[in-house]
């Protein structure tokens, strides 16, 4: 089914700026539905046409080859209709493999955009496609790994989260470093998928762990903003240290969360262990939507004596992030009101 995470993560930003927004539906499996790549409870693929035939039945898709013009043609008309003077294109999970595509194909010809934000791409990039048909992720996953050309002439954001860099989505060989024209983003204590997408429905995943609660809202309202700047000739984004590896996992600190990354207040002041990896013998969706643990009871007293100790190691990550670019001013109250000083209540 089509869904749009990206404004999910950054609603706030682009309502607040004054922006204009536009999803498009360029695949086949969304108009037309009957491709499932991962599967949730009985919920089926019924694509636009299925899911509301009475306003889409009589859309027609071409095929994954034409995906790729599709989202030209919509970008070019919405800009048009608009005076844009900055179009940015964004692109999340199955749509940042295409933006991927795009980037290296697509955008050097059609010149459509200002700046790339790709959110939660794999290793592989979406091949081109063929007609009358969709692609299925089983095969694109399993794709060559596949680098940002160095030539673009427009910049490119990278946000990953802990979940993409192993298991089926294997970004890591892809990782390349920053360049005149690209910065990435690797979130520490992040998944694919996590609270702030699923919100109350949780639960319908049937996961066995609570999935992850990591503050990357945050992180991709600041990527937004730093694009757009960027994409309009202001100053590049900030740079950020990768991730850090540690064979097929990742090096992580005396509270169990991942070194090294853009990092947050969840993960600096920490009273959770924040996973992007899931827990094992989870389901495909639950991997993606990593885990939550909270730490032991002896574990929180001995980091956090009192609530006190707690919030103000959290203000100051918290004012960490704000100062080295990677969570904006604007959302600073809001980054501090999701403190978890209710876990630590029964130390108090």
């Amino acid at each position: 089914m089509d869904a749009a995470p990206g404004w999910t993560f950054f609603a706030e930003e682009v309502v607040r700026r004054g922006h204009a927004y536009a999803a498009v539906s360029a695949q086949h499996a969304g108009v037309e539905g009957g491709l499932s790549s991962v599967s949730v409870g009985d919920l089926g693929s019924p694509g636009l046409k299925g899911g509301n035939p009475e306003r889409y039945g009589e859309l027609s898709h071409p095929g994954d080859a034409f995906a790729y013009d599709i989202y030209t043609q919509v970008a070019r008309a919405v800009a048009d209709d608009l005076g844009a003077t900055c179009v940015l294109a964004t692109g999340e999970s199955q749509s940042a493999f295409a933006l991927t595509s795009y980037a290296n194909g697509v955008q050097p010809l059609a010149g459509v955009f200002d700046g790339l934000l790709i959110h939660s791409r794999g290793g592989a990039a979406l091949p081109l496609g063929r007609p009358g048909a969709g692609l299925p992720m089983a095969e694109v996953i399993t794709g060559t790994p596949t680098r940002l050309r160095t030539d673009l002439d427009v910049p490119v954001l990278v946000i990953q989260t802990e979940t993409d860099l192993f298991g089926h989505l294997a970004f890591l060989p892809a990782r390349q470093p920053d360049h005149e024209r690209l910065r990435t983003w690797e979130v520490a204590g992040t998944a694919h998928a996590d609270k702030y997408v699923i919100g109350a429905f949780e639960e319908f995943l049937g996961c066995a762990a609570p999935v992850n609660r990591g503050q990357q809202s945050f992180v991709v309202r600041a990527a937004l903003h730093h694009l757009e700047r960027w994409a309009r000739g202001g100053s590049a984004p900030p740079t950020a240290a990768p991730l850090e590896v540690l064979d097929d996992g990742y090096a992580v600190d005396g509270a169990g969360n991942a070194l090294g990354g853009v990092r947050t207040p969840a993960v600096d002041a920490p009273v959770e262990v924040l996973s992007g990896l899931g827990v094992p013998g989870a389901s495909t969706i639950c991997r993606l939507f990593g885990s939550t643990s909270v730490l032991p009871p002896d574990r929180l007293a001995a980091l956090w004596p009192d609530t006190v100790a707690y919030l103000s190691a959290y203000r100051a990550a918290a004012e960490a992030a704000v100062t080295e670019g990677f969570v904006l001013p604007e959302d600073r109250d809001e980054l501090l009101a999701d403190s978890r000083e209710d876990l630590l209540a029964p130390q108090a």
